[in-house]
């Protein structure tokens, strides 16, 4: 499959950790605690990235040279609803799951299934840094450097048959970990999403391990989530316990709450607005109260039609959300 990157990547460099760390202290220091639904109480719970646990993971071609998000914004402002329904929920209740031992089963239309922990899941594969736009249905937006590496390279591991059309994922599920899942909201646990397999074999989808440089935080979807930088953010599922290669289109969580708002696909598409709000602009977040504010163009396929624009040939996309 040829490959093309877009315009903002340069082959020979990607910007260094110290760059993009300096800038998030200084545009931290001028913005001081008044980040858009950002808790102040919170900020001193968010501890800056170590930079040490992947200090080997490999540059990008494919990476963004904007602006990373801040550390501190990108790991207190998530929606995890297992722990709760609001912004700052995840970073606050987070700490209760248990991230290790953990395991991943790999099921249905594969030649070697199984359960797998997650060192089997991780030892062959080369990790990567990738900076990537993340594109919220909600209409904010981030950039967020990721360490991971391809979904495509795991799946070809268990030998996918010939009937493998569709990739399903679940999150865990256990109340007394994620107190989320013990509320009264819409949405039937445990978690699941899903891709096409040409879309989960593109080399742009990722599963991630860490982020700045560290550890995955427990609140962005420790250890083990999904980063599919081209569709809206509630696509990249979270803490994996189950990959199911399959024959069927798979259920996903918020078609099945509301299905007249959230299709299967959910690629980022200005022109197609969500039923109660436009689509067409974004607030990128991370750089003060007022910048918060302001909204820019949206951008289809979330910047990234160059790449992956191929994958949907012959569908409306006016129709596809």
């Amino acid at each position: 499959m040829l490959i093309r990157r877009p315009p903002d990547i340069k082959t020979a460099e990607i910007t260094p950790h110290s760059v993009y760390q300096n800038r998030r202290d200084f545009m931290r220091d001028i913005a001081g605690v008044a980040l858009a639904g950002v808790a102040p109480a919170l900020w001193a719970d968010v501890p800056e990235p170590s930079n040490k646990d992947f200090a080997h993971a490999q540059k990008s071609a494919f990476s963004t040279e904007e602006e990373p998000t801040p550390y501190a914004k990108a790991t207190s402002y998530n929606n995890f609803y297992e722990f709760g329904t609001d912004k700052s929920d995840p970073v606050r209740y987070a700490h209760s799951l248990k991230t290790q031992p953990w395991s991943v089963t790999i099921a249905g239309e594969v030649e070697k299934p199984g359960t797998y922990t997650l060192e089997d899941i991780l030892k062959p594969h080369p990790l990567e840094e990738r900076i990537y736009r993340l594109r919220c249905v909600e209409t904010w937006s981030m950039v967020i450097p990721w360490i991971g590496f391809p979904l495509g390279e795991l799946l070809k591991r268990f030998q996918p048959t010939a009937k493998a059309k569709y990739v399903a994922f679940e999150t865990l599920q256990d109340p007394e970990q994620m107190p989320g899942q013990k509320s009264l909201f819409s949405l039937n646990w445990p978690y699941v999403e899903g891709l096409r397999m040409d879309e989960a074999m593109h080399p742009l989808s990722i599963l991630a391990v860490g982020l700045y440089g560290e550890l995955m935080p427990k609140q962005n979807g420790a250890p083990l989530r999904l980063v599919v930088p081209w569709k809206y953010g509630f696509k990249s599922i979270k803490s994996i316990v189950k990959i199911t290669l399959q024959e069927t289109q798979p259920p996903t969580s918020w078609n099945l709450a509301t299905p007249q708002e959230y299709g299967f696909y959910a690629n980022v598409n200005p022109a197609v607005d969500h039923p109660r709000w436009s689509q067409k602009k974004e607030r990128r977040l991370g750089g003060g109260f007022f910048a918060d504010l302001i909204k820019m163009e949206t951008q289809p396929f979330n910047g990234y039609a160059q790449q992956v624009a191929g994958l949907y040939q012959g569908m409306d996309l006016h129709k596809q959300f």
